[in-house]
């Protein structure tokens, strides 16, 4: 994502916008980052912008339709950049990990309870909560 990226969807480019997209996008970071997480690597990096101006920007980019946030069972808000892409995730119990995963055979499953029931499956979200199997 790029400048011209903000500006179509409202968004002035300032530093703190721009400084947080990078990190969010970065492809070797993880996919799933806490306002906190951000606010850590942007003061490793000698970046001073403050906690509270990072939820800010992510409430915009949440607004804006740039990131989803995602409230896992028993941990802090996350965020990711929204990509287009469907997928699920699950969260390993234990240390917090988030994995995502994608499944033609659960997507159809899921479409078929629907009309099972007399629905149409507009949209949905699905969360595994896993443990290693020791």
């Amino acid at each position: 994502m790029e400048s011209q990226d903000l500006r179509k969807v409202g968004l002035k480019v300032t530093h703190p916008r721009m400084r947080i997209l990078q990190l969010l996008e970065q492809k070797n970071a993880q996919h799933h980052l806490s306002a906190e997480d951000i606010y850590r690597q942007l003061l490793e990096h000698g970046d001073e912008i403050g906690l509270a101006t990072v939820y800010r920007v992510l409430t915009q980019f949440e607004a804006a339709g740039l990131v989803l946030k995602h409230n896992f069972e028993g941990g802090q808000a996350v965020y990711e950049l929204d990509r287009g892409g469907h997928h699920d995730h699950m969260v390993d119990v234990d240390t917090g990990k988030i994995i995502e995963f994608e499944s033609a055979e659960i997507e159809k499953l899921q479409r078929e309870i629907a009309a099972r029931h007399g629905y149409i499956l507009e949209e949905h979200s699905l969360v595994l909560y896993v443990r290693k199997n020791r």
